[in-house]
């Protein structure tokens, strides 16, 4: 059965990019998709923009009454989320049409099995088994702000944390597969936990996701189009890829591959919504009301 998907938009202060994101999302063909974007504590015209999709049937606006960073953000997503599959994109994402559903179809592809003619039980699988597919990714190409378009689709960056050796000839670094845009099963999130509190949290959730032996799928097509604008997390001179602060996470990252390669074990990310104020909330009713109740609330509350 094709799973029912959230696409999780966190943002912060991105109000002049927003309106297009959540019009791509709530615009995709995926009859079973619900939009919830997260507000970080914005200081912009960001609730404001919230306020005008509160009506839509499929839309879930959650405003935040601090900053707490992407990773929590996405998070918060996923704890309120009640659908079958979570799906993340940036404030600055365009996705093509089809691709929650393209994404969604694989996932729920009930006849994909372990070929024996590879070594499944490294990946803790038994040979000739239903395999659930864990996570469908898909290439995507990037509009810079100087305008020069960039196609994305090394699939060899997924194991670049892992196997450096391999990516001498593989191209630019940096050349990667998206992993933020891919379209994850619940029962991942159920097993492995959350983001990393970081700005590294994509990889090192990719990183947990191959150290755990989640099944990634890839789908070889440009399904996202990302708007990289000079205030985008990779331009700042604060979060760019040359930043201390991304040093130190990358680090951070490595020596988490490092103890997997010693000890083969895999620690998952507990959630912990608990020290959160949730200001508001447009549609409580497609959202997870355990997790919506342990969040602390302001006085405007949910609406």
């Amino acid at each position: 059965m094709t799973p029912s998907v959230t696409i999780v938009i966190p943002t912060y202060n991105r109000a002049l990019v927003l309106p297009q994101a959540i019009e791509a999302a709530l615009g995709q063909s995926h009859p079973k998709t619900t939009v919830m974007v997260v507000d970080d504590g914005s200081q912009d015209e960001t609730r404001a923009i919230i306020a005008r999709y509160a009506d839509h049937p499929g839309f879930v606006g959650v405003s935040l009454a601090g900053n707490i960073g992407t990773a929590q953000a996405k998070n918060v997503g996923i704890a309120l989320s009640t659908t079958d599959a979570i799906t993340f994109h940036d404030s600055d994402d365009l996705p093509h049409r089809d691709k929650v559903m393209r994404q969604a179809r694989v996932l729920g592809n009930e006849t994909i099995g372990a070929h024996p003619c590879l070594n499944w039980r490294l990946a803790g699988r038994e040979p000739e088994t239903r395999i659930q597919v864990g996570g469908v990714l898909s290439h995507h190409e990037l509009i810079l702000p100087d305008g020069e378009r960039v196609e994305i689709r090394r699939t060899l960056s997924l194991v670049d944390d892992f196997f450096p050796n391999l990516q001498m000839a593989a191209g630019v670094p940096g050349d990667w597969t998206h992993v933020n845009s891919g379209l994850f099963h619940r029962s991942v999130f159920d097993r492995l936990g959350g983001f990393l509190d970081c700005i590294e949290e994509d990889r090192e959730f990719r990183n947990r996701l191959i150290m755990a032996g989640e099944v990634l799928w890839v789908i070889p097509e440009i399904l996202l189009t990302k708007i990289e604008t000079p205030d985008s997390l990779t331009q700042l001179g604060a979060t760019d890829y040359d930043s201390p602060r991304r040093i130190a996470d990358r680090k951070r990252v490595w020596d988490a591959v490092g103890r997997w390669f010693a000890t083969r074990e895999v620690d998952p990310v507990p959630i912990d919504l608990s020290g959160i104020t949730i200001r508001s909330c447009t549609n409580p009713a497609l959202c997870d009301r355990a997790a919506l109740s342990g969040m602390t609330p302001l006085r405007e509350q949910v609406a």
